[in-house]
């Protein structure tokens, strides 16, 4: 793991990102080389078109899901995506060609940049990526314990998607009830903790144990390990680099309070605002089309109001009125009361149902960034009853109120819709994330990954 603007990057992503943006990048110099006009060009003339269409090419690739390690695509879904993304930038870098000197030579050379990207994507996806993320960023773990705790690591390893790193075995302890790993990857404890660390090439050791009072923990042997350069993670801190989330039933009190994290800087602050009123104000002029046909249409099919307005709890948990286009009957909830929305929900109409699968019905949400009362990206925002429920129900919920509500954030893009307490866990896990690692690095990666979640539909109800 790399550690970039205070957000841990997989190594075997930060290896495909430099691959692919030289690819990017030297498809365009063969491309242009090969046409029949390049004799008019110098090197250096090809520099910027270049790199312009290697950053482009990068961003879209994003926006399409092609760098996510918690998902693997085969084949056919790699190729796929990879083909549509590049139409995509062929479209973009068309017109960005044009305002250069000799344009036109880059824009009729682009058919043959786009089939020399595709073809290097392929054999780096295929051949190359796999061997040389785990030649250039060996990770070798072992996890001391071999209960549940333990299992729950191998099985974010295993999800992780991320080559270069090696489960080297289990270290079993005294404590240790039934294991729940499998024996033949139990180390014996004829060797000490560091001992083993050190005969099986161990670069970081993983301490899988719930409970650590009572002297549980050899502290000397860990302590030896660090000592000799090999790190040592708590649960929290392994699951938070790893998956991108706090897991509930390993978080302690402690860890928040003198963890890394947390920064509510003035300069942090002034930013965000910024950035919120910049992109809101973009995003509602560029939008206004599409928000007048959504209203006009809700209009036609079920009459007024077409704005449906609901009290939500934002930061420092202050309410406010969140603003929706309605998607749903009116009065939906009169006889039922508050309640989660379901798969196929019978209250969602026609109209709606198309407004939320392509998350038009959010878009009035801007006059609330607008406003100030929430934030482009952030937690989502609940309702006053189910925020009752939840901090009862689930520890640590109201961590999220720390920040302002976003219309998209970081456990929208990596997890499903939530409408249930479990959802609500799950979904505070990436949310606690975010409060604590919030950046505008991490705000413009997940923009970046809500292009996905929209064009793809994903976790629409």
């Amino acid at each position: 793991m790399v550690h970039l603007f205070r957000h841990h990057i997989p190594a075997a992503t930060l290896l495909q990102l430099l691959i692919e943006a030289g690819l990017f990048f030297f498809a365009v110099f063969v491309a242009v080389k090969l046409h029949r006009h390049a004799e008019t060009l110098n090197e250096p003339a090809v520099l910027a078109p270049a790199a312009i269409f290697a950053v482009l090419m990068l961003c879209v690739n994003g926006a399409f899901g092609l760098y996510r390690r918690d998902q693997r695509l085969d084949f056919v879904n790699f190729v796929a995506r990879s083909i549509v993304a590049l139409f995509v930038g062929f479209v973009v870098s068309y017109a960005a060609f044009g305002v250069f000197p000799y344009g036109s030579v880059f824009q009729d050379a682009l058919w043959f940049t786009v089939l020399y990207a595709l073809a290097g994507l392929v054999i780096a996806h295929q051949v190359l990526l796999l061997p040389l993320a785990r030649a250039a960023f060996p990770h070798r773990i072992l996890v001391v314990g071999t209960g549940p705790e333990a299992r729950a690591v191998e099985q974010s390893l295993a999800e992780a998607n991320q080559p270069n790193l090696k489960l080297m075995g289990f270290y079993p302890l005294d404590s240790d009830a039934a294991p729940a790993v499998a024996s033949r990857r139990i180390v014996s404890r004829r060797l000490a903790i560091d001992e083993a660390a050190w005969k099986l090439g161990v670069n970081e050791v993983v301490v899988a144990v719930r409970e650590q009072r009572g002297g549980v923990l050899p502290l000397e042997q860990l302590l030896s390990c660090r000592i000799s350069g090999v790190r040592v993670s708590d649960l929290a801190g392994f699951f938070e680099r790893i998956s991108g989330e706090v897991p509930i039933e390993s978080l302690k009190a402690s860890w928040l309070i003198y963890g890394d994290g947390f920064r509510q800087s003035a300069l942090r602050h002034m930013v965000k605002r910024t950035f919120d009123l910049l992109v809101a104000l973009f995003l509602l002029v560029l939008t206004a089309p599409i928000m007048l046909l959504a209203c006009i249409a809700i209009a036609l099919e079920s009459g007024f109001p077409i704005i449906y307005r609901q009290e939500r709890v934002g930061a420092r948990g202050e309410r406010f009125m969140l603003l929706k286009l309605r998607s749903m009957v009116r009065d939906a909830e009169q006889t039922s009361g508050a309640q989660w929305a379901a798969v196929k929900d019978a209250r969602v109409t026609r109209v709606g149902r198309i407004l939320r699968r392509a998350r038009i019905d959010e878009l009035p949400q801007l006059v609330n960034v607008l406003k100030g009362e929430m934030s482009f990206v952030g937690p989502r925002p609940e309702r006053q009853c189910f925020v009752d429920e939840l901090m009862e129900k689930v520890p640590f919920y109201g961590v999220r109120h720390s920040v302002k509500p976003g219309i998209t954030g970081w456990a929208q893009v990596r997890c499903a819709y939530g409408a249930s307490v479990e959802d609500a866990v799950r979904k505070l896990q990436y949310d606690l994330f975010y409060v604590k690692n919030h950046g505008f690095f991490l705000d413009l990666l997940i923009l970046l990954e809500t292009v996905r979640v929209v064009l793809f539909g994903e976790g629409a109800r």
